[in-house]
């Protein structure tokens, strides 16, 4: 009897999600793991990130980057092993950093990869602060942000891959940090494990309020991960020169449109003639950073 060839299972994106993505947008499907061809690799999964960016690839909205097809893997940041190989850079049992998806296993031409070494000490910190969340971080931060010493960096989305690197890299730089997270336990994982000087719940009624006394000389730079009421209560205490690298608007993310609320353009291009602060989104993209799309 012929050995049983092996199945590889996939999560496809079955529909586009109107608002926050449900089950029913996706879709498990299961064949037999493929061969690779002359010059290609089989890698296994071993570490999948998932990312807030996905969500603004299940759309085909216009963006700095191409939708996921119907029927089509989800994208996704992988940390992989070399099962079998026709390449002659890669041998059975590498570590690679690639972007296999929602997939156990995948085929690759090796262009698209990256080797992490013998032994890795962990290879899946190559997905967190020494890969795509890590550069963004520290990108952001020091280019775009220009941390001094004694100003006051405030971090929205704080216990998050990005706004844990943020925040260390400013105490660092000598920067008094400030937190923004959902919930007592992050806020207190800001603080204790990271570091920060004081982490505020957005969920708080007075959460605005709370901002005001943690930030008694304003704010110097603010790490943009989330828009929303957070920004709304950042804004007018944002100090002459204040710098605002923006990562991501994680709060509209499944938004069908636009909240109830007043409007605030009036109010953020005053402060932009007023107080003459800078404000710059932040892309990392195929290993690369820029600060244009």
């Amino acid at each position: 009897m012929g050995q049983q060839k092996q199945r590889n299972r996939r999560w496809v994106l079955a529909s586009r999600p109107h608002g926050a993505p449900v089950p029913e947008n996706f879709r498990l499907e299961e064949d037999d793991v493929a061969t690779p061809g002359e010059g290609q690799v089989l890698l296994r999964t071993v570490y999948l990130s998932l990312d807030p960016y996905m969500r603004g690839r299940m759309s085909d909205e216009p963006s700095y980057s191409p939708p996921v097809d119907i029927g089509g893997v989800m994208v996704g940041g992988t940390v992989s092993r070399v099962v079998e190989s026709n390449h002659p850079d890669y041998q059975p049992g590498d570590w690679v950093l690639g972007y296999s998806g929602w997939q156990d296993y995948d085929i690759s031409s090796g262009d698209d990869l990256v080797k992490l070494g013998d032994h890795p000490q962990n290879p899946s910190w190559s997905l967190g602060v020494l890969g795509m969340p890590g550069f963004t971080a520290y990108m952001g931060l020091l280019d775009i942000g220009q941390p001094k010493e004694g100003e006051t960096l405030v971090v929205a989305a704080a216990t998050g891959p990005v706004g844990a690197t943020v925040g260390q890299i400013g105490k660092l730089k000598g920067c008094r940090v400030v937190g923004v997270a959902g919930g007592a336990e992050k806020c207190r994982h800001a603080i204790e494990v990271l570091g920060f000087d004081v982490c505020l719940d957005h969920h708080a009624d007075d959460f605005a309020e709370q901002l005001v006394k943690a930030c008694p000389k304003g704010i110097d730079i603010y790490y943009e991960n989330v828009g929303g009421k957070v920004f709304d209560a950042v804004l007018p205490l944002l100090n002459t020169s204040a710098r605002i690298p923006v990562c991501g608007l994680v709060s509209s993310y499944n938004a069908t449109e636009l909240p109830p609320g007043p409007d605030r353009l009036p109010l953020l291009m005053a402060t932009v003639l007023k107080k003459t602060y800078s404000l710059a989104r932040v892309y990392y993209r195929s290993g690369l950073w820029s600060p244009h799309p």
